[in-house]
């Protein structure tokens, strides 16, 4: 089956690229940081696969960070960040211990494994997602981290629909929110204006089940695993560690609007917030359109097309 893209009209902070690689079934996404950024990460799911996350707490000595990747094949789809950070240091970009030089390369995955092997992107995968980044025309849809992403699995793969990576811009370019969001979603994803489910479990006749109505009747489900949505949201703001670690937990509020149910505990939710800039702004501005740029691209991931 061909892979549902699109190219939406996305803004990207100075010095950020991104770039996806996959083999048709998984697949990972790669957001770098050209010399470094500040970033935050919020863990919200009951069953995340992430690393170098507590790095991230407000507590901890690192400032800043040179790449998220966002990945699927669960806990071993963490192998693509080394293909990143292997690529980061050849380029130069890391942190500088002695003569050695360590990339900071943060990652959450999701579960798509599927088959009778084990599919999931490696090291050389992460590597050429690294090598593909781009400021611009990037794709989106069912690549990257999203090629095997599915919503709605509370009946399992055969009553589910096709997730994918998702990405919306909120602002203009001297202020910006930029959502880029992967989502395989145990609950349904519904436009968060209407209430309406746009992609989700499937009953019987072919429509949409309700995966709420259908938990809440006590009508459970065969399948439960196999989740998780994950993301990061870009700024030009600029923040300091304190402001990004809030930025990625109001982001969820997001994810809240437009998956029903979310951070439950067959998903591994996570997201980060990444800031490269020097735009100003009253910080509750800020928090409002990154919910909305995350909302929007949860839409966009499924619909494969601009939110």
């Amino acid at each position: 089956m061909k892979k549902e893209t699109f190219v939406p009209k996305i803004l990207l902070p100075s010095g950020i690229t991104v770039g996806h690689a996959d083999n048709g079934n998984t697949g990972c996404t790669a957001v770098l940081c050209g010399g470094g950024a500040v970033a935050g990460a919020d863990v919200r799911g009951g069953a995340p696969g992430t690393r170098e996350t507590d790095l991230l707490h407000n507590e901890k000595a690192m400032q800043n960070i040179n790449a998220v990747v966002l990945s699927g094949g669960s806990a071993y789809g963490l192998e693509a960040s080394c293909g990143v950070m292997n690529f980061l240091r050849d380029m130069g970009e890391g942190f500088s211990i002695g003569n050695k030089i360590v990339p900071i390369v943060c990652s959450a995955v999701l579960y798509d494994l599927s088959g009778d092997g084990y599919d999931y992107p490696d090291s050389e995968m992460g590597k050429k997602a690294a090598a593909n980044a781009s400021a611009n025309g990037v794709p989106f849809g069912q690549v990257g981290a999203g090629t095997g992403a599915t919503v709605g699995k509370i009946r399992g793969a055969q009553f589910c629909s096709a997730g994918g990576i998702g990405a919306a811009t909120v602002g203009t370019p001297d202020l910006f929110v930029t959502a880029i969001v992967a989502v395989n979603a145990l609950g349904d994803v519904v436009d968060h204006q209407s209430g309406k489910i746009i992609a989700g479990a499937r009953d019987n006749a072919g429509g949409f089940l309700d995966t709420v109505g259908c938990i809440l009747s006590g009508n459970f489900a065969r399948l439960m695993y196999g989740n998780t949505t994950i993301g990061c949201v870009l700024t030009n703001a600029a923040l300091t560690k304190v402001q990004a670690n809030k930025l990625a937990s109001i982001s969820h509020n997001g994810l809240a609007q437009s998956i029903k149910p979310v951070h439950t505990e067959h998903d591994g939710d996570t997201l980060f917030a990444i800031s490269k800039g020097e735009a100003k702004c009253e910080f509750s501005m800020l928090e409002v359109m990154a919910v909305e740029a995350v909302s929007r691209a949860v839409t966009s991931a499924v619909l494969h097309r601009e939110a």
